[in-house]
């Protein structure tokens, strides 16, 4: 699993919850180092923040997915906007769109979702 955030908190938070749970996570901290390790790791799944700066994650995911190299890896966004429109637009580029502050349960229960019945991507 690849998180991309600006925040290290976040990374942290993310990356100890899931590795609890059993999962490998390797993170990225801005959008053009995330493209780079998506391309080069291809992980299972994407949890991808929306408000960074320079690129922000909305054109992350727009450029994963029209590449195919890293268009079937499912990508999760969070994100602090919260409006219908907000969300309307992450799904449209995303295949899901989680609200920060978010529940670390049910951010659990979703990535669970995604990975169940995939094989992994890169052997982790």
């Amino acid at each position: 699993m690849l998180v991309i955030d600006d925040d290290p908190v976040i990374v942290k938070l993310l990356q100890v919850n899931f590795e609890i749970e059993g999962y490998f996570v390797i993170s990225a901290e801005n959008g053009p180092s995330g493209l780079i390790r998506a391309r080069d790791d291809q992980p299972d799944l994407i949890i991808l923040d929306v408000m960074m700066p320079g690129m922000n994650g909305l054109d992350v995911a727009r450029s994963l997915k029209a590449a195919a190299e890293t268009r079937d890896i499912p990508i999760i966004l969070l994100s602090a906007k919260a409006q219908a429109t907000d969300v309307s637009e992450g799904r449209a580029v995303a295949d899901d769109y989680i609200t920060k502050p978010f529940d670390p349960l049910e951010l659990l229960d979703r990535v669970a979702g995604f990975l169940e019945d995939r094989p992994s991507r890169n052997g982790e």
